[in-house]
């Protein structure tokens, strides 16, 4: 579910829709949480889609470590991609605002941990990085790694619409992982080798 702050809009022709905030959201807020009504598919499920259908899922999917293909029920699927995004996976089946987002301003996500059947070349941005690939997770974990450690302990400043979405579990990971008691598991735990299912086969 994405967090409650948000409304679909129509960003441009290249990037189409996309997911902007209605309310200014802090960083250190959740902003996406995988629940109940979110559609998992089992990594060799697609194989017996349609050609449309597999399209369909490859645009508006992910695929988890365990190369379950996750379709959200919401305006999350809408979400675009940014190598400089303010949103990023955690390796708790939720995702964290790295930086203040304004109102109006549009929540991103670097496709980068989505473990992608096929590069993606997304819109220029002009740094380094031109092309997503789908082994990104091992290239750049440590980078989403520091981002991602240096807001975590807000989670628990914040007000969190999404945190009764958590399981118990998760939730005394975060008071732990915050107050310095546990190891930030890292998003390199997010990689799933895109040999072992692949959409299009």
């Amino acid at each position: 579910m994405i967090h409650p702050d948000t409304q679909l809009k129509w960003i441009n022709k290249e990037k189409g829709f996309g997911v902007v905030a209605t309310k200014f959201i802090p960083k250190g807020t959740i902003t996406w949480v995988q629940d109940e009504m979110d559609i998992v598919f089992q990594p060799d499920e697609p194989s017996g889609f349609k050609p449309l259908t597999k399209e369909l899922l490859e645009k508006f999917s992910f695929r988890n470590n365990l190369g379950e293909h996750i379709v959200c029920w919401d305006i999350a699927k809408y979400i675009n991609h940014s190598f400089n995004s303010n949103c990023l996976s955690t390796a708790y089946n939720f995702e964290i605002a790295i930086r203040d987002i304004n109102e109006g301003e549009e929540l991103t996500d670097d496709y980068g941990y989505l473990n992608l059947s096929e590069p993606f070349m997304p819109q220029d941005e002009g740094g380094e990085r031109k092309i997503v690939e789908p082994d990104d997770a091992l290239k750049y974990y440590k980078v989403w790694d520091e981002a991602i450690k240096e807001v975590f302990p807000l989670i628990i400043e914040r007000d969190q619409p999404l945190l009764e979405l958590l399981t118990d579990e998760v939730e005394k990971e975060i008071e732990e992982v915050a107050s310095g008691k546990k190891k930030l598991l890292s998003t390199r735990y997010l990689y799933f080798n895109p040999e072992k299912a692949e959409i299009n086969s």
